[in-house]
């Protein structure tokens, strides 16, 4: 299939490394097993290219867009800090000795489903991804930080212990978005939302993917989800790295192309990888499109001399 590019596509996303860059620009990747990779050989890829705050030797989604990020001709210094199953309250409480640096990008990814304990609410999620923000700008009053707004989980929308149950299987993923918005939108220090989720369901959309694995998936369509319907496949993990690197970077995912290396590494098939880069690709123009600009990042004197916790 012709990739269907368009003068988003030849003018690049969002233009942010258009001018190069004199040394390696640091990104770090806060979050959970969304990021690392949990259930995929993503989690083990390439660990030397990423550097593990946790000294775990993971790879994950992080090593994913260390290399195309190199295949681009992009310099990054990619880090990555991650636990399972949390929300970034952890990251504030437990781990942010580690993350209080000078960093240029940071990608902030909360719990599945906003909130553990109580699905749907991004109460936590705003309160601490304004924390860490605002620490972040305060070490580095140029970073740009994004939230990672994920995916549907499918044990949540056909079971019936699922928060989500009954609803459409793009339900989980708008939810989850609208929080990330929210969240955003109640801090001066967060860039933008990343359409991770809404990316996977363009896949479903399109038939790229099945989008209900518990009925079996579809000869020639991908598996988004892990085998506990709740994690990313390869493929799943795949395509959040190609949004992820598209929003992030402004570079095209189409432009990596159907033999990019960590695809072919992964076992996914030339078809495969142009369908999951077409998506993305997609997903991020029509974002583009109906997204107001990208807001100026303001300058708060008086947020740095507040004491580190509230």
């Amino acid at each position: 299939m012709k990739p269907r590019h368009s003068s988003f596509a030849h003018a690049a996303l969002l233009c942010v490394v258009c001018t190069g860059m004199a040394q390696a620009a640091s990104i770090l990747f806060v979050g959970n097993s969304f990021l690392y990779a949990a259930n995929s050989a993503v989690r083990v890829y390439r660990p030397e290219s990423v550097v593990d705050l946790n000294g775990g030797g993971v790879g994950g989604v992080p090593a994913l867009f260390a290399t195309f990020a190199h295949e681009s001709g992009l310099d990054y210094s990619v880090s990555l800090e991650t636990a399972p199953g949390v929300g970034l309250d952890y990251h504030w409480e437990k781990r942010r000795a580690a993350l209080d640096r000078a960093w240029d990008e940071v990608v902030l990814s909360g719990y599945s489903t906003l909130d553990r304990d109580h699905p749907g609410d991004a109460a936590m999620l705003t309160d601490y991804a304004g924390r860490l923000a605002t620490m972040l700008h305060c070490r580095n009053p140029s970073v740009v930080v994004h939230l990672n707004s994920t995916w549907t989980r499918a044990d949540q929308t056909y079971l019936a212990t699922g928060h989500w149950y009954g609803r459409p299987v793009t339900a989980m993923a708008m939810d989850v978005r609208a929080g990330n918005d929210a969240a955003a939108a109640a801090s001066a220090y967060v860039r933008d939302v990343i359409p991770v989720g809404e990316a996977w369901s363009r896949a479903f959309a399109t038939g790229v993917a099945d989008p209900n694995p518990y009925d079996g998936v579809a000869f020639g369509q991908l598996d988004l989800w892990s085998w506990d319907q709740y994690h990313a496949s390869t493929a799943g993990y795949y395509l959040e790295a190609l949004v992820i690197f598209g929003a992030v970077t402004g570079r095209d995912p189409l432009l990596l192309g159907a033999r990019e290396r960590a695809g072919y590494d992964l076992g996914l098939s030339e078809p495969q990888v142009h369908a999951l880069e077409q998506v993305a690709h997609d997903e991020l123009v029509a974002q583009a499109a109906m997204s107001p600009p990208k807001k100026s990042l303001v300058t708060k004197a008086d947020a740095c001399d507040q004491p580190a916790s509230r």
